[in-house]
């Protein structure tokens, strides 16, 4: 069995949730500037790129509370801009909301960095869910549906320019008339990844996109929506590649796993995970109220994937997910023993101990 493709977070929000009691606030980010901030923002990547992952996310929030959501987060585009500069191996992912830009003005930035990188460069559509940054920033709060449809309308017109001399593009969201991108892209074409996991959101992906970003969670419901996705995609003669996120907690056994994460879970403020959930309310598809309290414990259910225990019992683990389909593990590196211990031979493609 082959080897999988790994993905991380560049370190461009200000603070995490806090959804521990008596967790403290940090915003290490925010006061930061010039040498210093490039610094802290250059270290992380520089330990990815040396562990061999393959793909950066830089991601956005616009504005957020540092308590039941992540905190604001320094711009994706000028950061994916830095790391373009300071990298040499690792695949740059930004997210963009379409709603706060054009997807006329993403085309020209993305064919600069394509062009920087020699084609390292991919875009992660984010169709967005927090209200309060849409009304904050002037852009438009559609229905839930409606942002995916306007997402899809995104793909096109940025396909569109990329893909030929000129293009015109007449839609219920974006028109351009006779579009051109010049200098042009060195790739011939743009790579598309989306988040979400609603019915809109898979049909989407299923017409649109080329990877698809899951939430964590237990195999039988990432297997039941790379299914669905997968489905869709055939019946219009697409395929479409998944990536999941999971945060891991890798110890020498099983039993010290366990009773790690039982005192994180323990230690969980409920009055914060009842905020989150009136936070989160214009998602659909994700973040829903369950039976397993690992999904209360982060921000996008990384450790309900549970890579949780031994080496032997991640890389299992890991391997149930990559035959469902998972190609890639959108993956927290803070566990240095899984760093060392499990990522390479998962990278291998060497499932067992």
């Amino acid at each position: 069995m082959t080897g999988i493709l790994t993905c991380t977070w560049a370190p461009t929000a200000i603070a995490g949730p806090r959804m521990l009691r008596g967790q403290a606030e940090r915003r290490d980010l925010a006061e930061l500037s010039g040498d210093n901030l490039k610094e802290r923002m250059l270290a992380p990547v520089l330990k990815a790129e040396a562990l061999g992952i393959d793909f950066l996310l830089v991601a956005q929030r616009w504005w957020g509370t540092g308590a039941e959501i992540e905190a604001s987060s320094y711009d994706c585009f000028a950061m994916t801009g830095y790391y373009a500069a300071v990298t040499t191996k690792i695949r740059l992912v930004t997210a963009v909301h379409p709603g706060f830009v054009l997807p006329s003005a993403v085309a020209k930035w993305g064919a600069t960095i394509d062009r920087i990188t020699e084609g390292r460069w991919s875009i992660n559509l984010t169709s967005g869910w927090h209200e309060q940054e849409f009304s904050m920033f002037g852009a438009d709060f559609l229905s839930h549906d409606e942002r995916y449809a306007r997402s899809a309308e995104f793909i096109q017109v940025l396909r569109g320019a990329w893909e030929n001399e000129a293009f015109s593009f007449a839609g219920h969201y974006y028109t351009v008339d006779g579009l051109r991108i010049d200098p042009p892209p060195v790739s011939p074409r743009v790579q598309v990844w989306q988040g979400g996991q609603s019915p809109a959101a898979q049909a989407m992906a299923a017409a649109h996109s080329d990877w698809m970003f899951l939430n964590g969670g237990p195999p039988a419901k990432v297997g039941t929506i790379i299914d669905s996705v997968r489905a869709k995609a055939k019946a219009q003669g697409r395929t479409v590649r998944f990536a999941m996120y999971a945060i891991p907690l890798c110890r020498a056994t099983d039993e010290e796993a366990e009773e790690s994460i039982a005192k994180m879970v323990a230690a969980v403020d409920p009055d914060r995970v009842a905020a989150r959930r009136k936070r989160v309310s214009g998602a659909q598809g994700m973040w829903e109220a369950g039976q397993d309290a690992l999904t209360t414990l982060d921000s996008n259910e990384g450790y309900a994937s549970r890579l949780i225990g031994s080496p032997a019992t991640i890389l299992a683990r890991m391997r149930e997910f990559h035959e469902l389909g998972v190609d890639c593990f959108h993956l927290a590196l803070h566990d240095e023993r899984f760093n060392s211990e499990v990522l390479p031979k998962a990278q291998a493609g060497e499932w067992s101990e």
